[in-house]
Order: C-alpha cells, then structure tokens, then sequence
C-alpha cells in the first residue's frame, strides 16, 4: 500500500485538449543560442467551491507550477504583480504567449486540479488536463502536468518528476538526501552520523547507493528507497569501496576499490560479486561512468603523470584517452543521450565544468565560468541541463545550468552544505 501511494496514484483524464498532432508541431530546442523564452503567466489557481477569493492553497499551486516550468529553461514567467495574480487580464498587452488556467477542489482525503492551457494569440485551448489523488500529493501532480507541457512544446518528456540525491551537513553530519527539482520535498536517506559520500542512484529509481565511513572502513550500503529501513552493505572490502557506475540495465556496477593496494576499477554484480577486474595497477583509476549503451565506461586515471580522462570498452578493455587540455581532468559524466561527456577541469587556479565529445579529437568546451570550485557534474535525465556543486565564500550549493552554459542558477535554499549532486530520471 505504502509504495502505491508513493508512486502517486493519479489518474489522468484529457480535458478534449485542441492541439496539433504531434507530426506537425516544430518543437523547441531549448539548447540553441537563438531560441527565445515563451512567455507565460500562471495566475492564482481558483477554488472550484469558491472562485472569487484567492486563497494561499491556490498562490501556491500556482508557484510550484511555475518555477516547473521555467527550471527547464523554456519558458519566462510574468511576474503575477503585473495582472494581480488573478486570472482575468489582458494577456496579449502584458505580452504573455500562453497563459496556465488552473483550479482546485478538496475533499478530506483528496485533491481534484484541472489545468487549462491557453494559446493567447490563437484564444485555443493547447493542452487540458484533470488530475486526482490523495492530499499533499498536489506537486506531483502539478510536476506531472509541467512535463506534460514540455513534451508537447519540446517533442521530448519534462524532467519536472526527476529526483535528485545529495550529501549536506545541516544535521551537523554529512549524510544523503534526496529531493524534487524544486526542494520541496526534502527525505533524509542516511542516519549514520558520521561521513557519507557519493550517492548513486541504481536505474529505475527505487535504489540507492552510498559510501559511509561510520563502520570505519570506507563501505559501500544499497537502500531501498520506498522502504527506508531496508539497507545492506554491497562492499566492504579492506579500504576503498568508492563511488560505483551503474549499468544502464541496473544488473552491473563498475566500483573503485583499493583491497590490493592500488585504487583499481572492478566489474561487480548487483550483490556485490567482483566479476572481473577492468584496470590493473596503471596508476590511480577511479570514477567510473557508464555510456549509456554499456559498451564502454568513462574514468579518470593518473598514468600519464596527472588525473586525465579516459575511455574503456567494457568487452575488449580497449583504452583511450580523451583529455589532453588542462592540469587535471575529474568526474566523468556520460550524457544520457550518449554525445557528450562532462567533466572538472582545473584551469587558471579554479575547477570549471566542461562537456567534451567521446573521443580523443573533440574540443572541450567549457559551460561554466567565475570564482569558486565547480565540481560533481551530473546529467538531467532529458541530457539537456547539468548539476554541479560550487564551493564560493566558504559555503557549497547545488547549482544547475544548460548543455550550452546559459541558464545558471542556485538549485535549493536549503541550510549547510549540499555537495555529490546526482540527477536519476522520472519516477
């Protein structure tokens, strides 16, 4: 009953939406330096019981979908200020594109919310839809609604549902967290109160694992996400058990351990069976990220003389290097659309974030500029934005940025340190 409710449990019915079939729609590309922002205006959701007084529950429903919204870089928001949050107003003279028409009804165990999409220029309705579910489930529906919205404008599925897994030290110990896009909804995973690093998340969302030092030994720990209590060690091999890759199949993970003396790359089942080892003494070989297709796997590795960016096919175990700008290259990210890589480069005293294509002749380019030290990069599920953690004027936070290094900005206002950013996709 417990994992129902939590995978949320709402039906969906189509308002007789009035739009293009999707073979006519020129979709967005929100990474091209000339697309323009749509503009939107999303007034106070009305109460079905009484549409004439705004009421908090309704300003609120209408910001969460918002912010949605614009975290995916396609839209502008006009500020409510301009037409008094209400739902009447000139939509063309405030220059809105399309303007979201929401209400809400609520029973004592439900929530009813129906969505209305209007094309301003056009008077059409785009896109309607009606949603219901249990209480305190109303960002999920309204994240699902967003990424409705974007898929229709885009051509490809929002990432508004995503969830994303981070350590902070706001319990005065560094432990994992998982939260939306927004901050919302903010789950405390570990409770070690000691150090925990790197979390990964296992595909299909459900798992997670971790590196904790509670134990004293660096182990690895898997937790069953909808079932918090349920976690088990993977690894706890004599030093290093670090920062695993994940086949894309979810059966497989590439681990860092040092039980020889050397950090080394291994080959391990789901339960933690070493099934081969992939890098043998040739320097230090450490962060592994998987290609989406789990052919190859992307890690860093010292043997030239300083950490550089490699390539490794899983079968042949054919090297290649594919760094050659910088004086240390860190934290392979392989795209999940399988173009890119993004990595750390230290350059001019700071680590920067760049994106690098999967071979040796591509020219790095880099995303992010400005003080402080941008590390961890991470994907968006959709392969169109990155997450990294900046470290500036003694404090760490989780920013976000598009592919092509516009849009930067703070991710969560959430007190401490938040660092190991990692993106998983919908729910």
């Amino acid at each position: 009953m417990k994992q129902l409710l939590c995978t949320l449990i709402i039906l969906c019915t189509l308002i007789t939406p009035t739009i293009a079939p999707a073979k006519d729609m020129v979709y967005l590309d929100i990474t091209s330096p000339d697309a323009r922002k749509i503009n939107i205006a999303v007034p106070c959701f009305e109460n079905s019981a009484d549409p004439t007084y705004l009421q908090f529950f309704g300003r609120e429903l209408a910001d969460i979908l918002g912010r949605a919204l614009t975290f995916h870089g396609v839209f502008s928001l006009i500020p409510s200020e301009k037409y008094k949050k209400i739902q009447k107003a000139d939509w063309k003279k405030l220059g809105a594109d399309f303007v979201l028409l929401g209400s809400y009804t609520l029973s004592s165990s439900e929530t009813t919310i129906e969505i209305r999409l209007l094309d301003v220029a056009g008077g059409d309705m785009f896109l309607g839809k009606r949603y219901k579910g249990p209480r305190n489930n109303e960002s999920k529906m309204l994240f699902r609604f967003a990424d409705t919205v974007i898929r229709e404008m885009t051509g490809e599925n929002g990432i508004s549902s995503s969830k994303i897994a981070f350590v902070s030290d706001q319990s005065g110990f560094k432990e994992v967290y998982t939260s939306d896009i927004l901050g919302k909804n903010v789950t405390q995973v570990t409770r070690h109160k000691n150090l925990c690093v790197s979390p990964r998340f296992v595909p299909g969302s459900r798992y997670l694992s971790y590196t904790s030092y509670h134990s004293g030994n660096q182990t690895l720990y898997i937790t069953d996400l909808n079932q918090s209590r349920t976690t088990r060690p993977l690894s706890r091999r004599k030093g290093m058990n670090l920062a695993p890759s994940w086949s894309p199949d979810g059966k497989q993970m590439i681990l860092t351990l040092s039980k020889g003396g050397n950090p080394d790359l291994y080959l391990l089942d789901r339960n933690g069976k070493i099934l081969k080892q992939l890098t043998r003494r040739s320097g230090i070989n450490v962060s592994p990220s998987w290609s989406p297709d789990g052919n190859k796997f992307a890690f860093v590795s010292d043997r030239s003389g300083r950490p550089q960016i490699y390539i490794m096919d899983v079968t042949t175990r054919f090297v290649q290097r594919i760094t050659f700008k910088g004086t240390e290259n860190a934290e392979p990210s392989w795209s999940p659309k399988g173009d890119l890589i993004a990595y750390s480069s230290f350059i001019d005293g700071t680590y920067q974030i760049f994106t690098t294509a999967p071979h040796p002749i591509s020219s790095p380019r880099q995303i992010t500029s400005g003080p402080g030290q941008h590390e961890s990069p991470t994907w968006s599920p959709d392969g169109k934005q990155i997450l990294f953690s900046l470290k500036n004027d003694g404090e760490q936070k989780i920013y976000a940025i598009l592919k092509n290094g516009s849009y930067m900005r703070r991710l969560f206002t959430l007190p401490g340190n938040q660092t190991y950013p990692r993106w998983t996709a919908t729910e």
